[in-house]
């Protein structure tokens, strides 16, 4: 109760049925403040404190954690929204 609160929160944002203009928005939080957040359309990860822009700077400059985090859109929102969607599709 009187420690420290560290989460990620991965959004999957979408508005069409072929999911072309899926983003992906993955939130690295401690004690409910984002510090680094990756958006699949700028690319990168972007630091929001101090502790945020050391680490982001040296996550951009990892080209396998960069490369990794750009492959979660596919391999996590797309295959999740399709299930999803498919789901959805069945019952109607």
């Amino acid at each position: 109760a009187n420690g420290y609160y560290r989460f990620t929160w991965t959004k999957c944002l979408f508005s069409s049925q072929d999911l072309s203009d899926m983003v992906m928005i993955d939130n690295y939080i401690f004690n409910k403040d984002v510090y680094i957040q990756f958006n699949s359309t700028v690319g990168k990860f972007v630091g929001y404190t101090e502790h945020g822009v050391y680490n982001a700077e040296l996550w951009n400059n990892n080209p396998s954690q960069l490369q990794g985090e750009r492959a979660e859109v596919d391999r996590f929102c797309k295959h999740n929204a399709e299930i999803d969607q498919s789901a959805v599709a069945d019952k109607t």
